[in-house]
């Protein structure tokens, strides 16, 4: 895919991977539509790129209306919608019997939900032209359990679920589907989850999560990446392995 010709959508973009992700393509010459439920941190982010074919648009990824208005947005701001990144995420590091049910919620309907609304609003935008990419940061969390961690498990097992069976359904309405499940990453995201030093080098960096969305977007669109898992070489679980 040319990234010069499309108009790119990216969820939870005001930090962390997110932000890498829009950064990447707008370096790319992508026209990108940044989304996060945080407004200020959101608009803040864009003035950080200073770019105009950055636009900023506030949304919660659980209603299906708010993704509705965010695919028109990015149509009327850039023209088609090309790709759509769903990479708004939210996890709690805790026991499961400590968690409360709005907790439960809310980790459900932002990791499970979210993608599946955004995926929704951006195949209702890519199926008229049979052109697009879907790409839905999942995690390698979706691949085996992970105690202090089991509804972000739960629901990044169904988030992968459902990415694969949209693959098969929109595969033959010319747009692709991608799942990219990077292991921790570098953001913040694991602060608080162990009491046990975790040096910087055992983690993924954002950037490099935003190259690996790079590599799979300027695929030929002839070609489906269907799933690729992105860890780094010191991650704590190949050491465990090897221990």
């Amino acid at each position: 895919m040319d990234l010069n010709q499309i108009s790119g959508v990216v969820t939870g973009a005001a930090r962390g991977i997110g932000f890498s992700i829009a950064q990447a393509l707008l370096r790319a010459g992508a026209r990108v539509v940044l989304s996060d439920s945080d407004g200020a941190a959101l608009e803040a982010a864009v003035e950080r790129l200073g770019d105009a074919a950055a636009l900023s648009f506030r949304a919660d990824v659980t209603s299906a209306s708010e993704m509705a208005a965010l695919a028109s947005a990015a149509a009327s701001h850039a023209g088609p919608v090309g790709l759509w990144v769903n990479n708004a995420g939210l996890a709690r590091h805790r026991a499961i019997r400590d968690y409360t049910e709005s907790e439960i919620d809310l980790m459900l309907a932002v990791n499970l939900k979210g993608t599946i609304l955004g995926s929704q609003a951006a195949l209702r935008a890519m199926v008229p032209v049979r052109r697009g990419h879907i790409i839905n940061i999942i995690s390698t969390a979706s691949l085996r359990g992970i105690p202090g961690e089991t509804v972000y498990c739960a629901a990044k097992w169904g988030a992968r679920g459902f990415t694969q069976g949209l693959r098969e359904e929109a595969a033959p309405e010319g747009v692709r589907v991608t799942a990219l499940l990077p292991g921790g990453v570098d953001t913040g995201f694991w602060q608080g989850a162990t009491d046990r030093p975790m040096p910087v080098e055992d983690f993924l960096s954002a950037q490099q999560v935003a190259e690996a969305v790079m590599t799979l977007a300027q695929m030929d669109d002839g070609v489906v990446p269907q799933e690729l898992v992105l860890r780094a070489l010191r991650d704590r679980d190949f050491a465990q392995k090897t221990s």
